[in-house]
């Protein structure tokens, strides 16, 4: 199972620093060979044709398993239609529970336990992934009660405008200082906001709760990121949500309105395959962010409300005004320009990057 996990990039992920250092030293061994024999004949080409084929390589399975990690985010409406009549409450304590029995068997089989165990005893780390818990149970409890209840396309709206947020994010807690084209989006943002204020007749809500608090959990996890990887902080965070779930799913059952047991075991199975269905995502995701520049990440970010948007139309056959329309188009404009903003950046600072290369090997 071990070699399986790997093989799909979880070793990527979870790895202890041991297992890293024996994988870097093996893999080094044939490389460095192969240099040291082109290098004799003096040729370098096939050393080079190999270090662009592994970047190649290494972008390809990023860019799959980026698809891959916000594809399954976009299509999980299905999924929370198909355990129709369980409600949020019931859903979100089931996905916390399943989690992290899912997360302690890929512990084991990573034999990551030493890692996890620091993580928890290291303030640092474990405060800020207690406050991610937090404001991921929220972000969870908000998405599946609006796509439960009728609210699938405003659920999509909360992910759009996320990047926005994050942007907010930047100005107001991290001081930093937003580009033009940024604080056009920004604005054009408001904008959309207002008109779709007007379509629902009141703040959408749902959209606002949603992108703020994911926004708020990415702040924070990126915050903690480099400190602890993708699994063992999944892990953390579903340990401190687990008893209060856990406490949900008795009461639920005591009080006869649990729906795991009561529908047959199809249902039973379904609600069991919560944990996997909320990990794997997030598995993909870290597996592609190690693979990945930002930019490309950012751009495929979108996959997922757009997924969501469609089956929120196709699958749920939820209403769509004029209004809405038109609040949905000036969001996406206002997506386009921080995209393109973001492009011409990622260029210029790779433009930037070539020339510092130029000039340190100029100087040497």
């Amino acid at each position: 199972m071990r070699n399986i996990a790997l093989t799909f990039g979880v070793g990527d992920i979870v790895s202890t620093p041991e297992q890293i250092t024996a994988n870097s030293s093996t893999s080094s061994q044939p490389a460095t060979a192969s240099a040291s024999s082109s290098e004799l004949h003096g040729d370098t080409s096939g050393v080079r044709n190999r270090g662009r084929k592994l970047v190649w390589s290494e972008s390809t399975a990023g860019i799959l398993f980026g698809i891959g990690a916000y594809s399954l985010w976009g299509l999980l409406p299905l999924y929370f239609l198909a355990l129709q009549p369980a409600g949020a409450i019931e859903i979100v304590a089931d996905r916390v529970v399943w989690s992290l029995i899912f997360c302690a068997l890929l512990i084991t089989v990573t034999r990551a336990w030493r890692v996890f165990g620091a993580a928890v005893k290291d303030r640092t780390v474990f405060g800020p992934l207690a406050l991610a818990a937090g404001l991921i149970a929220i972000n969870w409890l908000t998405y599946t009660f609006g796509v439960t209840t009728g609210h699938a396309v405003e659920t999509s709206l909360g992910y759009f405008i996320n990047p926005l947020v994050s942007v907010l994010l930047g100005v107001f807690v991290l001081k930093e200082k937003l580009r033009p084209l940024q604080w056009a989006a920004v604005g054009i943002g408001f904008v959309a906001v207002g008109v779709l204020t007007f379509s629902y007749g009141q703040l959408p809500w749902i959209a606002l709760i949603l992108a703020f608090s994911f926004g708020l959990y990415g702040f924070v996890k990126k915050r903690v990121g480099p400190r602890v990887d993708a699994l063992t902080s999944l892990s953390v965070e579903t340990v401190v949500l687990a008893p209060f779930a856990a406490v949900t799913m008795v009461v639920l059952g005591v009080s006869g309105v649990a729906t795991l047991t009561a529908l047959g075991p199809g249902h039973f199975w379904l609600l069991l395959a919560s944990g996997v269905i909320t990990a794997v995502p997030l598995l993909f995701f870290g597996a592609s962010a190690r693979r990945l520049p930002m930019t490309t990440i950012g751009l495929l970010q979108y996959f997922a409300p757009i997924l969501q948007f469609i089956v929120a139309l196709a699958v749920f056959n939820e209403a769509m005004t004029t209004a809405r329309w038109i609040g949905f188009c000036v969001v996406w404009l206002a997506l386009l320009v921080l995209t393109v903003d973001m492009l011409r950046t990622a260029k210029k600072n790779s433009s930037l990057k070539k020339k510092a290369r130029i000039a340190a090997a100029a100087g040497a």
